[in-house]
């Protein structure tokens, strides 16, 4: 009797179950992820990641192929854009939109042009546009949204000025409904960096549905965990063919058009290897399709909880004396909780991160605090307009602890009474 290649599968997990406890550890492992009381993040899997991996291992199908096509195609319907590409990050998501944006003719950018950008934001949202010879204009943050600040946005326009960018922080989405109007009034791109914000809506429509592109990350931290991993959301097929051929070397290989799809022996032995992009490889594999197939059936679960959280901590922290958090008047995603220092803690950033790292919270910066403080700004070509006071006191005085889709309730209690209690004992 011979089995078939999926009952062969189960039955060497079924094997490898009875090896303890080495396989159990795989399978099964602690609870107990770390040490800390209030980590920032927490792993979303469970047995059904595990045995998805394992079984994708057996297949011996590892590299990009039918399970990487499946994600995508799942993630463009349940967010509601015609096209994604899926790629290993999503500073990759971020490298390959700007690629295909000044490659492709149509958009017209040229050397010396610019960007709006906020000067709240990840390197890897800026770095694209510098490596493409596109020249960044920082603008301050609204000190409320954490986001650009939409109303001096066009005052920072010039005649080089080609595009925007919005960076949906922490979960919380720009007004689109302003800013596409200045993108409208001024003939300007708008690209979306939705890394931190998956399944947040503006008046609902999902963020990284608004722009030409817009890139989403899978990494650990993030509302869905793929190992590694990125995607590009488009309704634009130039670049959705772009992206397909920049991520894979820059050949042909899996382009849609009449030139690289020619039936004959010849036409494909020639096309598999052509090369028409100046490309990358920043493919993912198979096991990052699977799983992402996996996560997305439990996002809505994933942002329910996050969302719980979010309102317990609103209510515990919105009129607390010692802080400023983030306002969200839209559907937020919640991908952290912001805490701006204020009152007596004003200026004792440090002091209170030491506090609460004693009592095991892990803390961080607002993303990156004032990017314009990194020495990595001696490589761009940039630009600021005005004094950025806003993104000065988030730097100087704020920080992020995490959010999940686990009840933190016990977690968040415990920093208000810390912070309550700091605020009222230091001089």
């Amino acid at each position: 009797m011979e089995y078939t290649k999926k009952q062969q599968t189960n039955f060497k997990i079924t094997a490898l179950k009875k090896q303890k406890p080495s396989f159990l550890k795989i399978i099964h492992p602690p609870k107990k992820e770390n040490n800390l009381f209030y980590p920032l993040a927490h792993k979303s899997w469970d047995d059904i990641e595990h045995s998805a991996l394992i079984t994708q291992l057996y297949s011996g199908k590892l590299t990009m192929g039918e399970n990487v096509l499946k994600f995508e195609r799942q993630f463009a319907n349940y967010f509601g854009s015609k096209f994604s590409v899926m790629v290993n990050s999503g500073s990759s998501a971020n490298l390959l939109i700007v690629a295909a944006l000044t490659l492709l003719k149509k958009y017209n950018f040229k050397e010396g042009d610019e960007v709006l950008v906020p000067a709240l934001g990840w390197s890897t949202s800026y770095s694209p546009f510098s490596q493409y010879g596109i020249k960044l204009r920082f603008l301050d943050i609204n000190k409320s949204s954490l986001n650009i600040d939409q109303e001096i946005i066009e005052k920072a326009i010039t005649q080089n000025t080609r595009a925007i960018l919005a960076i949906n922080i922490l979960g919380n989405p720009v007004d689109f409904r302003k800013i596409k109007k200045v993108c409208k009034r001024h003939d300007l791109i708008l690209i979306e960096d939705n890394c931190e914000s998956l399944g947040a809506k503006f008046e609902s429509k999902h963020t990284g549905t608004f722009g030409v592109a817009s890139s989403h990350s899978f990494y650990f931290s993030h509302h869905l965990q793929t190992i590694e991993g990125g995607m590009i959301s488009t309704d634009d097929k130039d670049i959705y063919e772009f992206c397909k051929s920049l991520r894979s070397h820059g050949w042909t290989r899996e382009l849609e058009s009449d030139d690289y799809s020619k039936n004959t022996y010849t036409s494909k032995f020639e096309n598999a290897f052509k090369f028409v992009l100046p490309g990358y490889n920043l493919r993912p594999n198979e096991l990052n399709g699977v799983l992402g197939q996996c996560q997305l059936k439990k996002f809505s679960k994933f942002l329910e909880g996050r969302r719980k959280n979010a309102n317990f901590f609103k209510n515990m922290f919105s009129k607390s004396s010692f802080c400023q958090i983030q306002d969200s008047n839209r559907e937020s995603s919640w991908y952290g909780f912001s805490i701006i220092l204020s009152g007596n803690l004003k200026n004792k950033r440090e002091y209170v991160i030491t506090e609460l790292t004693k009592q095991g919270i892990e803390t961080r910066p607002i993303v990156s605090g004032n990017f314009l403080k990194n020495p990595v700004e001696k490589y761009y070509k940039y630009s600021v307009f005005g004094d950025l006071k806003n993104i000065k006191d988030v730097d100087e005085n704020g920080f992020f602890v995490g959010n999940s889709h686990k009840d933190l309730k016990p977690q968040i209690s415990r920093l208000f009474d810390i912070l309550d209690q700091l605020n009222k004992t230091i001089n």
